[in-house]
């Protein structure tokens, strides 16, 4: 019940089967609430939109799991301002959708500043009827 509640919250999809077009819109919107909820650091929504398999591979090549990620998004030391996605696409294979993009992401670590432009890939996967991201891979974009 619990998980349907948040997966309701989020826009998380507990259908088994969609046309693309609304798939496609249905995946970037759960995309956007679970951007939202990380500048919010709302834990039970960033936690309902993973797969407990879950991996980040970051711009350094460094890896990180479900636990790490979350802790480190949860962290007081950092603050992230909301930011926007461009060049947003997505592509559906069966039980998989790839969401890419480009960011440019503002904030404060340890109150200092930083700026990060980055192209991504989040992988989402449908596992009984709800689609979860298992994988992210982030490549910064050098500044000119």
């Amino acid at each position: 019940m619990r998980r349907a509640l948040l997966a309701a919250a989020l826009g998380v999809s507990t259908l088994a089967h969609a046309e693309p077009p609304r798939l496609a819109a249905q995946l970037k919107a759960q995309a956007d609430a679970w951007d939202r909820a990380i500048v919010k650091k709302d834990r039970a929504a960033i936690e309902a939109n993973m797969a407990e398999d879950f991996r980040q591979i970051d711009g350094r090549g460094n890896v990180e799991i479900k636990a790490s990620f979350v802790a480190s998004l949860m962290s007081p030391d950092l603050v992230i301002d909301p930011y926007t996605v461009e060049d947003f696409e997505v592509r559906v294979y069966g039980d998989t959708a790839l969401l890419s993009g480009r960011t440019r992401m503002t904030g404060r670590y340890q109150g200092e500043a930083f700026t990060s432009h980055y192209r991504y890939i989040d992988i989402y996967v449908r596992r009984d009827g709800t689609w979860q991201i298992v994988s992210v891979q982030i490549s910064r974009i050098p500044e000119r």
